[in-house]
């Protein structure tokens, strides 16, 4: 198990947010913190610890007004980090390249693929074409409805008709380089992490996969390692100091080490 930081920007700033609170009509969400730091800083803090994989998210829609300032902060912090960190948020074949030759190790990609509440295989054979598997993430953030997990889109307000399970994370796993998996329902609140999704994804554990969602104690961690069979990647967000949350930065990078 791997610690992945994260940097998600909102409104031109770095935050971390309640996942389901998320709106695009008016850009708002429920704030756990704002930072006084830009994107740049964190990107730097990453780099100095030699963390790799992390992934920075754009929260606004590119029809935000704020598109173009969050966008800044993240294109900032790639330059900051050149090939430390990966990218979401809007990403299309259409830019995608442009965010690969800023310094991005990986685009994520989410609503671009998933469409109508189903898989688009020609628009993920676009973005292969465009990218290169090896440089391509998916986005499989889930909610749970009628006791089973589907994939969410549009910053995490539209559901899907995809169940999360095996056999979607058979057939996605020829198209990319790794999942990125948000627990919805628990993401920001730092209440405990979503255990049944956890174990899903570590009992498939074929490929890298990034958790994020829930997680705000130690014995979270060791939870989450536990479950995952120490095959699922960890983000952790408004619970980490450098969040204003109560977890050390480097007692996490030592659990998960």
């Amino acid at each position: 198990m791997e610690f992945r930081p994260c940097i998600d920007i909102h409104n031109g700033s770095v935050k971390q947010i309640v996942g389901g609170s998320l709106r695009d009509q008016g850009d708002t969400a429920m704030e756990n913190y704002v930072s006084g730091q830009d994107a740049a800083f964190y990107a730097g803090v990453y780099r100095a610890y030699k963390i790799t994989n992390g992934h920075i998210i754009m929260l606004n829609a590119v029809s935000s007004p704020y598109y173009e300032t969050t966008k800044r902060q993240a294109l900032g912090a790639l330059r900051a980090y050149p090939g430390g960190l990966q990218i979401g948020g809007g990403i299309t074949p259409g830019n995608a390249g442009g965010f690969l030759d800023a310094g991005a190790s990986h685009v994520i990609v989410t609503s671009y693929v998933f469409q109508d509440g189903r898989i688009h295989y020609d628009r993920l054979d676009e973005m292969v074409r465009e990218v290169g598997r090896e440089r391509l993430v998916l986005d499989l953030s889930a909610r749970k409805r009628e006791n089973r997990y589907f994939i969410v889109t549009d910053r995490w307000q539209k559901y899907t008709d995809v169940e999360l399970n095996r056999q979607t994370l058979d057939v996605l796993s020829g198209y990319c380089d790794e999942f990125l998996v948000h627990a919805v329902d628990v993401e920001g609140r730092a209440e405990g992490i979503e255990e049944e999704l956890v174990r899903l994804l570590g009992e498939w554990g074929k490929m890298p996969v990034t958790y994020a969602g829930g997680v705000h104690s130690m014995d979270d961690l060791h939870l989450l390692k536990e479950i995952g069979r120490d095959r699922v990647h960890v983000t952790v967000g408004s619970a980490l100091d450098l969040f204003g949350g109560s977890m050390k930065f480097e007692d996490v990078l030592r659990e998960c080490s």
